[in-house]
């Protein structure tokens, strides 16, 4: 998937006033899951997404396999967005939708085996929420 699908089904999916806005919720929300993974696992998943995208997973060597509760990654991409937590909420289940569409479906389950199961909510499908 390009770049400015993401962004744009992102917004779609977010009901989200901008293009900017959505640009925003992508950077939060990849930056935050970025310092929730290794490293290792951050790069597989960047290898698949466009460069404009794959830069906010890379760079959190120092942060990264942070290990925090799905409420405390929700108010790391509310903090990073200045917006408040259940518009976060929103904005990063926007996101995790498209990510889904955007990279290979073994990616993405592997990304979800990284990934505490209190962080399940993030991998249902927009059907089953």
């Amino acid at each position: 998937m390009k770049y400015e699908e993401f962004v744009k089904h992102v917004q779609a999916f977010a009901q989200l006033d901008s293009r900017e806005e959505a640009q925003r919720a992508i950077q939060a929300t990849l930056e935050t899951l970025g310092s929730r993974i290794y490293s290792n696992e951050a790069q597989e998943l960047a290898s698949q997404l466009p460069n404009e995208m794959a830069e906010y997973l890379q760079g959190h060597e120092e942060e990264n396999s942070k290990n925090f509760s799905l409420k405390e990654f929700y108010e790391c991409v509310a903090q990073k967005e200045g917006i408040d937590g259940a518009t976060a909420v929103t904005h990063v289940r926007a996101v995790f939708s498209v990510l889904a569409q955007a990279v290979t479906p073994s990616q993405f389950a592997h990304v979800r085996t990284h990934l505490p199961n209190k962080y399940n909510e993030l991998f249902a499908t927009p059907s089953s929420r």
